[in-house]
């Protein structure tokens, strides 16, 4: 786990090179603490941060090919990478290091853009061509690792996060308009093209080639859930089966491993399989938002060692500005703010932890999957008569059922954009001053249109796992821990337990007993009821309490009335969207967070 910068050179252009590429580097300090690299020729400037995991001495970048023609900087771990050293070695490749580094290099020297289907890790690389002056990059299947990049008068730079291309000379600084439509609704930055005019994230499962001014990007893998109808103890076994390699697989390491542990099934399960001995878990002083007790306990039986942090609500507020700037773009999840202080916890004990992203999106884990379930009473009926139903129910005044009809009503394409969804289209209108950019559907649509002989829960599952998952868990998780120089492995995002998951018939990821029944149902075995069973949660923050408090309400009022605001936002919408959660008129506590996110950004990176 590392950090990487770069950019193409043209001539004399950004010299003296060393030094704009030092200070790009500067800014991702946090990513590698362990040492830093570079590789200047007239063409090209590689930096990289070191956090050391695999040999230790020997596993620096950049990384040269024995013939000095390729050059490599990587983030990330290939766990499989010992079976395909012993593969090249076989065919008389010769290596230096014991490090995945130089095996990358290898493969792509072999087998070219075909050797990222071979790989079984988190990655995001850089390979550079001296022969041709060609660039070769690519991000792992699921998006674990970031990758941004954009042309500025006509050269490539790109860097593991945004903030460290802001020192190059030619980069130009603009905020992307439409991208705060956008994140008004879906409550994290959803297009391609960042908050950051001209900045792009390379897509999950795509490589991307540069030469002679171009880039080329093409998709290498695909997500696709394919069921396959058999005994549901055959698929428990193969689920066991699976997580037990994945989990010990992301355990390779020179250095000791930890795990983060709430009281959710899949966090507990990884800290009941893993070899080491620490976990980590941080909790609020307010009940019901406090798993630290569940994790304590679990922690007990398992022979494990658990680290807490009780979070004051005055840290929580203080590191918001801190937590935003290492973000990159806004982010209005506020379990962001919970995983920074539990990445700060483990640091303090292991270099790198294990933890549950990924394994809602593939088992069927988030409550909302039960949805379609809830709705099947009116689905039945024609979709004239559902349509009619849900427009008189929407003219009417509140009643018990009206989001019911209203929901029922809708096709899950037009009801669904994914995990989160905060303003309406309408709402966002009213909201800012010149609204602009995507619609919801323009956003998802061309995820919807790839899976139409699906069915609506499996739809969910899929429109999560392409957007919600790598556009808010995977970019908190990633930039949370590495604020601390903490690697963090997330086994359930594997490829080979993937394929597993892709095959389970829906029956067995949601039904009306459980969400994720099939993977309950492994977990069982190595977890009692207690947390096999245990209902999806999330991770438990108290905003809503907070934003009635005097304190608070202050602090986000000064927000709204700020200049930053009333640049974007009709300010007496704000207000009146604030006042009406603090009197209990409407529970805004949401919408309220997600702008301010956005105005705590803004103010990081955009405040003179």
């Amino acid at each position: 786990m590392c950090g990487f910068v770069g950019y193409t050179r043209r001539g004399e252009l950004c010299s003296p090179a060393n030094e704009v590429i030092q200070n790009m580097s500067s800014k991702i300090a946090h990513r590698g603490p362990d040492g830093e690299g570079y590789h200047i020729t007239d063409s090209i400037a590689l930096g990289f941060r070191r956090l050391s995991f695999l040999d230790l001495e020997h596993g620096k970048q950049p990384m040269h090919s024995p013939d000095g023609t390729l050059a490599i900087v990587f983030n990330g771990e290939i766990y499989n990478f010992m079976q395909l050293r012993e593969e090249l070695a076989a065919e008389g490749y010769s290596f230096s290091t014991t490090s995945d580094t130089e095996v990358l290099l290898a493969l792509y020297a072999r087998y070219g853009e075909d050797m990222l289907n071979k790989l079984r890790g988190m990655f995001a690389f850089v390979i550079h061509n001296a022969h041709d002056n060609s660039i070769f990059a690519a991000r792992d299947y699921f998006g674990i690792k970031p990758f941004y990049y954009g042309i500025f008068d006509d050269q490539l730079l790109f860097a593991s996060e945004i903030k460290a291309l802001l020192p190059h000379p030619a980069f130009s600084k603009q905020i992307n308009h439409d991208a705060l439509t956008s994140y008004l609704s879906f409550q994290y930055s959803v297009l391609d093209e960042t908050f950051f005019k001209g900045v792009y994230k390379l897509p999950a499962g795509h490589f991307m080639r540069y030469m002679d001014g171009k880039v080329a990007i093409q998709r290498y893998w695909q997500a696709e859930f394919k069921p396959i109808d058999a005994p549901l103890n055959e698929i428990v076994d193969k689920i066991d089966a699976v997580m037990g390699d994945s989990i010990a697989a992301h355990q390779v390491s020179d250095v000791e491993i930890g795990s983060f542990l709430s009281s959710g099934v899949d966090s507990s399960l990884i800290a009941a399989r893993f070899d080491g001995k620490k976990t980590f878990t941080v909790g609020f002083d307010y009940e019901g938002y406090n798993e630290i007790d569940y994790a304590s306990e679990l922690s007990k039986e398992k022979g494990l060692i658990n680290h807490s942090k009780l979070i004051t609500t005055e840290e929580y507020w203080q590191a918001l500005p801190k937590i935003q700037y290492h973000m990159d773009e806004p982010l209005a999840d506020p379990a962001a703010i919970a995983l920074y202080f539990v990445s700060q916890t483990a640091r303090d004990h292991v270099k790198g932890v294990l933890s549950g992203e990924g394994a809602d999106e593939l088992f069927g884990g988030y409550n909302i999957y039960k949805e379609p379930l809830s709705l099947r009473p009116i689905r039945v009926l024609p979709r004239f008569l559902r349509r009619f139903l849900g427009i008189v129910a929407s003219k009417m005044p509140n009643f018990k059922g009206k989001n019911f009809l209203i929901r029922a009503a809708m096709d899950v394409e037009e009801r669904f954009i994914g995990n989160a969804k905060v303003f309406t289209e309408g709402e966002r209108n009213v909201l800012l001053k010149s609204p602009q950019g995507l619609g919801m559907q323009d956003v998802t649509c061309p995820y919807y249109d790839k899976i139409k002989g699906y069915d609506d829960i499996t739809k969910m599952q899929y429109i999560d796992l392409h957007l919600w998952l790598v556009g808010d868990i995977l970019l908190k998780a990633d930039k949370m821990t590495m604020a601390h120089s903490l690697e963090g492995r997330v086994p359930f995002l594997d490829k080979e337990v993937f394929k597993v998951a892709a095959t389970i018939p829906t029956k067995y990821r949601v039904n009306k007993q459980a969400t994720k029944y099939a993977f309950r149902q492994s977990a069982a075995r190595h977890l009692s009821p207690k947390w096999a069973e245990k209902r999806k949660l999330g991770f438990p923050v108290p905003i809503r309490v907070w934003l009635k408090q005097d304190d608070y309400y202050n602090i986000v009022k000064a927000a709204f009335e700020s200049p930053a605001a009333q640049e974007f936002f009709n300010t007496n919408e704000l207000m009146a969207l604030l006042n009406a959660h603090k009197i209990g008129r409407a529970d805004n506590s949401r919408k309220a967070w997600t702008v301010y996110m956005f105005l705590m950004w803004y103010g990081e990176f955009f405040a003179a």
